[in-house]
Order: structure tokens, then C-alpha cells, then sequence
């Protein structure tokens, strides 16, 4: 008997959006839930390494970037690059499935954050997520972060 299978997720990003002048929250899951795959000394500094290097290609921005034991969250903007959200995604997963043998779930969750949306509460639920899953005490403490600009968000709206 086959597991059932998750609808695909459609991407497809509508003609009248600007990318680039926009904040995605996306969430990565891994395949194998409930173990630590990401929060690792050596895989997250391997893992953070890539983000930071396709943030010099400009290839999206970085605003956030959480590493939690089998999922990751970030809030991500995409620059001009001529390559779709989907794709860049989709290739950052594929390569460190190959290089790095994590194991991803198929697709992602991703969620063009609004105007009425506040990109503050959004980075700070984020954030808050090792505490919530009692991993530390603040979330200052949680060393599985990347922010592109080396530090906290300044959200304002």
C-alpha cells in the first residue's frame, strides 16, 4: 500500500509581483522529522557557508536565516538574478542533499509576507522558535542563525 502524497506546492509567483521588492517566509522540512540533522556543530557551519555564498552571488537575501534540528525557516528576498524563487530554492536543497546527504522533504512552504503583515513579528516568531521548542532559554542562545547583514533584522514596519 502507497503512503499517501502531499499535493505540490504551486510557486508560480504572480505577474504583478516584484521579487525583489519582496520578503518571502519559507520553511524547508527534512525528510526524517523528530531527529537532528541541521543543528550541528559541522553541518550547520557547512549549511550556513552555502547560504552565505549565494548571498554573494546574489542569488536572494538572506534577512534570516534558522537552522532548528530538522527544518529550517527564513524570511528571503530575491534580487534580479533571471532565476525564479522555486529554482533557487529548489537548487540550494538539491546541492546539499548531494554534497552535505541531507535528506529533504519534496518541496517547500513558502509565504510572500503582505503589507499588512508585520516582517518584525514574523522574524521574531522565527526566532523564537528554539525557545519554544525548549532547546534554549533566549533566542540569542540558539548559535544556528544567519542574518545577511551580520545582524538582527531591523524590521520597522
Amino acid at each position: 500500500m502507497d503512503a499517501p502524497r502531499r499535493k505540490s506546492l504551486p510557486h508560480e509567483i504572480p505577474l504583478w509581483i516584484n521579487p525583489q521588492n519582496e520578503i518571502y517566509f519559507i520553511t524547508i522540512n527534512c525528510a526524517a522529522r523528530g531527529k537532528n540533522h541541521l543543528a550541528l556543530p559541522d553541518v550547520s557551519a557547512r549549511l550556513l557557508e552555502t547560504i552565505r555564498q549565494r548571498q554573494e552571488k546574489f542569488l536572494w537575501w538572506p534577512h534570516l536565516f534558522l537552522l532548528m534540528p530538522d527544518h529550517i525557516h527564513a524570511l528571503i528576498s530575491f534580487p534580479p538574478s533571471g532565476k525564479p524563487l522555486p529554482t533557487v530554492v529548489s537548487k540550494w536543497k538539491e546541492w546539499t542533499a548531494k554534497e552535505m546527504g541531507i535528506g529533504w522533504q519534496r518541496d517547500f512552504f513558502e509565504h510572500r509576507l503582505r503589507h499588512d503583515e508585520s516582517r518584525r513579528e514574523k522574524a521574531d516568531y522565527i526566532l523564537q522558535n528554539p525557545v519554544r521548542k525548549k532547546l534554549v532559554a533566549r533566542p540569542e542562545d540558539w548559535s544556528y542563525v544567519y542574518f545577511g547583514d551580520g545582524q538582527r533584522p531591523q524590521f520597522t514596519d
